[in-house]
């Protein structure tokens, strides 16, 4: 072994299949001084009891892309490193057992073409070809991807690791890391048991370990233990290392051949968490003890779909801990701490993903941003309330126990509810408020009041009639007709102050920020190469100090990702001010007259013009009003002191009772803004895209100019200049179908006759133009208006045509008035 290093230019601690696929990634970029450092030994943690199934397909492009790769890469890797992975791609079996089931399916497949994954449905009778062992009882059909396998954890991390010590990477097993220390909240140190090391960067590879290393910096991160149990048999006549992958998710059930016999296990309804005061340091190798009980639920749908389960003799039950996180996906990216960043908790999806995920946090590192947007595994998508560790198990168990089921459109999170809420959360609950939640807000989706009113005649068919209301289409139309009323208070505010703050913001931000005291600005933030990293609204309070409105769900990425690009010379500071204050927008034709009833405020649009904002007083209540839409209505958002919200909501109720102001929730905001073609993050726009690409170019200012009167720079210029100059090759465009109740759910393939040409960003149904709607990234030569589509929804081919980009005021003429 070599000598104990005292400096380094990146420590990973924890040496199983992530920390080695990280290492290996660094070093091929050229990297050299990598330190891995492991607590026990390579694998000892988790990895090596994984039950090894190695799938390609997922709900997201760029996490399927990131399996495609761990294939791809587990192929070469014998060839490379002269270890034998035992990779073989048998392909995997997904039963449908119920209609609804089968429904999934066919979307599933419908994803798979969008995607590139060779995917196909089956008959039952072909699905028992394949897997002859099977019983085909309940069966109704099944999916097929001949590129699933399987692989042995332990030789896919000495293969990785091996690549990494070819190209410079040190290993240091038997090395326990006790203390990781700060300098200005900057990574500077990592002791261990056998010295310390210097270093600016330090990757926190440490599986289910990795919320105690997150403790070390500050963090808590949500990790959460869970035992996973699956058996192992003795060889099974029949059975031949052909077989490939089987899912019954009906049963909940997973089987795999390993040595002539069967590994299977699944996801049972009663789990069981480990190690939540700590987990034993002497953890190393280990299982935890058989419980028979727990898996006897699991013992029995596995039989009753492979019988010869029943009499093949079980070599052992394996009780073994992973990390889980409460979405059940990876924890990936860089934190609040500089040169801090995390990739453990690689729940069900650790070896599948290792090699993808590996490229990823390596281009991350790197460059700055990887090269597909990653967005779900990021870190930073859990907000303040996951810092409890009951919150984030409670959460953890219920998506545990619900790993296999069918997950519906706008479905709802059943645990840890009511732990955020607005000042108006009891007069919404009188309102007849269905509420939703998002990282901990209580949130209105829709008031039931309205169901009965509704008079839209609008009803989709199929999954998106689950978590829908007609009341949904009535807040929609009364807020064109009349006026409606909606708590915002969720939004995440941020404060951006000091001498060097709009210097910093015009380096971080596409569009012009130096505007005069007073203006709002409409802008995003791009990665080096156009990607929209953030997307939000600034609104200038002073000279030196700036507030950002930004969504629910993406206040501790966007605060990250300006934490990272500030300037380290104290001349800015940024502030997290959402609890501060309570927020509601109000928007509608009669909007106007509304306000002018509470307040003597001059409102008129001469007197506060569009994206404009002042501090005034409505009723008795003090806000910053904004004049600033995301409905495409004339209106204004309102911020005043938390304890003034309720006060706020009944002073504009009051006053707009008269006038038919209605109390909306978010669900009709969605179908307001996908009229008026308003980009989500997340959604329509990501790191994946240009703003050019994303028809927000006019918020682009190329020719900006700075502080000092020169011209500015700022973070993805050079990319957006080259693009312009070359001409985008794809763009956002808007479509209709032709069947107004088909509503589309994102990502279903979108065909130009027999050639798939994209897939769908996002869609939803606008109730003024009574039209389905879809928004998604299209070719040059497929982006015209007129241009006839199909859709595919659930196995059937729906008719769509590209149209005009904004359906509702094109012209902007409502907002403006």
């Amino acid at each position: 072994m070599s000598e104990f290093p005292t400096q380094a230019q990146v420590v990973i601690i924890g040496g199983g299949v992530g920390g080695n696929s990280i290492a290996y990634h660094l070093t091929k970029l050229g990297w050299k001084d990598v330190v891995v450092l492991e607590r026990h030994e390579i694998t000892s943690g988790s990895t090596w009891h994984s039950a090894g199934l190695v799938g390609q397909m997922r709900a997201d492009a760029n996490l399927t892309r990131m399996m495609h790769y761990s294939t791809d890469l587990y192929r070469s890797l014998k060839a490379e490193t002269g270890q034998d992975t035992s990779w073989r791609e048998v392909g995997g079996i997904r039963l449908a057992c119920s209609a609804e089931r089968m429904e999934e399916t066919k979307r599933l497949v419908g994803m798979a073409r969008s995607f590139g994954v060779p995917m196909e449905l089956i008959s039952p009778s072909q699905a028992k070809d394949l897997f002859p062992l099977m019983s085909l009882d309940g069966v109704i059909g099944a999916a097929y991807t001949p590129n699933d396998g399987s692989i042995d954890p332990t030789g896919l991390t000495n293969a990785l690791s091996i690549g990494a010590k070819k190209r410079g990477a040190r290993f240091f097993t038997n090395t326990n890391v006790e203390k990781i220390n700060l300098k200005n909240g900057r990574v500077s140190e990592v002791v261990t048991d056998k010295g310390t090391i210097k270093t600016e960067i330090v990757v926190n590879a440490a599986g289910m370990w990795g919320r105690e290393v997150g403790k070390m910096v500050g963090l808590s991160l949500p990790v959460i233990p869970m035992a996973h149990l699956y058996i192992m048999t003795k060889p099974i006549e029949g059975v031949t290392n052909k077989f490939p992958n089987l899912r019954d998710p009906d049963l909940l059930v997973y089987w795999r051949e390993e040595v002539g016999g069967l590994i299977t296990g699944g996801y049972e309804r009663q789990p069981a968490t480990f190690g939540m005061n700590g987990i034993p340091r002497d953890f190393k190798f280990k299982l935890l003890e058989p419980d028979w009980e727990r898996f006897t639920p699991l013992m029995e749908n596995s039989i009753r779909r492979v019988p010869a389960i029943e009499t093949a003799e079980v070599k052992m039950l394996l009780n073994g801990p992973e990390g889980f996180t409460p979405d059940g996906e990876f924890l990936l990216g860089p934190t609040s701490v500089k040169g801090f960043w995390v990739a453990c908790a690689f729940c069900a999806h650790g070896l599948a993903g290792a090699g993808g995920m590996g490229k990823v946090m390596a281009e991350w590192i790197v460059d700055g941003s990887p090269e597909w947007d990653t967005w779900r595994l990021d870190v930073r998508r859990f907000g303040p309330n996951y810092d409890s560790l009951e919150y984030a198990r409670a959460r953890t168990f219920e998506t545990y126990t619900q790993y296999y089921d069918i997950h519906y459109p706008g479905e709802e999170r059943l645990s840890k509810r009511n732990v955020r809420m607005s000042p108006t959360y009891f007069r919404l609950q009188s309102l007849g408020c269905s509420f939703g939640e998002k990282m901990g807000w209580e949130r209105p989706n829709w008031f039931r009041k309205y169901e009965e009113l509704a008079t839209h005649g609008h009803e989709p068919r199929g999954w998106m009639r689950h978590n829908w209301s007609r009341a949904i289409g009535h807040e929609h139309l009364m807020t064109r007709e009349h006026a409606g009323l909606f708590d915002e208070t969720s939004f995440n505010k941020l404060e951006v102050r000091g001498k060097g703050a709009l210097n910093f913001l015009n380096t971080v931000c596409a569009n012009q920020i130096d505007v005069p005291v007073g203006h709002l600005v409409y802008t995003q933030c791009l990665n080096k190469r156009g990607g929209i990293e953030c997307d939000f609204t600034v609104n200038r309070l002073a000279e030196d100090r700036f507030f950002i409105i930004t969504g629910t769900a993406f206040g501790q990425h966007d605060m990250s990702w300006l934490s990272l690009n500030m300037p380290d010379d104290g001349s800015v500071t940024i502030e997290d001010v959402s609890s501060n204050y309570a927020c509601l927008g109000m928007w509608g034709p009669k909007a106007r007259k509304i306000l002018e009833k509470v307040t003597s405020d001059d409102v008129s649009n001469a007197g506060f013009p569009y994206m404009t904002s002042k501090r005034m007083s409505v009723g008795d209540v003090p806000v910053i009003a904004s004049r600033v839409t995301y409905v495409g209505e004339l209106g204004w958002e309102f911020y005043c002191p938390m304890e003034y919200g309720l006060r706020l909501w009944d002073t504009l109720w009051e006053a707009g009772v008269s006038e038919g102001l209605v109390a909306g929730g978010y669900k009709a905001i969605e179908a307001l803004r996908l009229e008026k073609g308003y980009r989500y993050w997340s959604g329509e726009i990501s790191p994946d895209y240009t703003p050019y690409e994303s028809g927000l170019g006019f918020a682009v200012k190329l020719d900006k100019d700075g502080s000092t009167g020169s011209p500015q720079d700022f973070i993805g210029k050079e990319a957006l200049i080259k693009q312009k100059a070359d001409g985008i090759k794809k763009k956002l465009c808007t479509i209709t179908l032709s069947d107004d109740r088909t509503v589309v759910m994102g990502k279903e393939p979108i065909r130009s006759g027999a050639k798939l040409v994209g897939w769908v960003a996002s869609g939803g149904f606008g109730y003024s133009v009574k039209k389905s709607i879809a928004y998604a990234y299209l070719p040059m030569e497929y982006a015209q208006a007129g241009t006839k589509l199909e859709i595919e929804c659930f196995g059937e081919q729906v008719g769509a045509e590209v149209a005009q980009a904004i359906l509702w005021d094109a012209k902007g003429e409502r907002i403006k008035s």
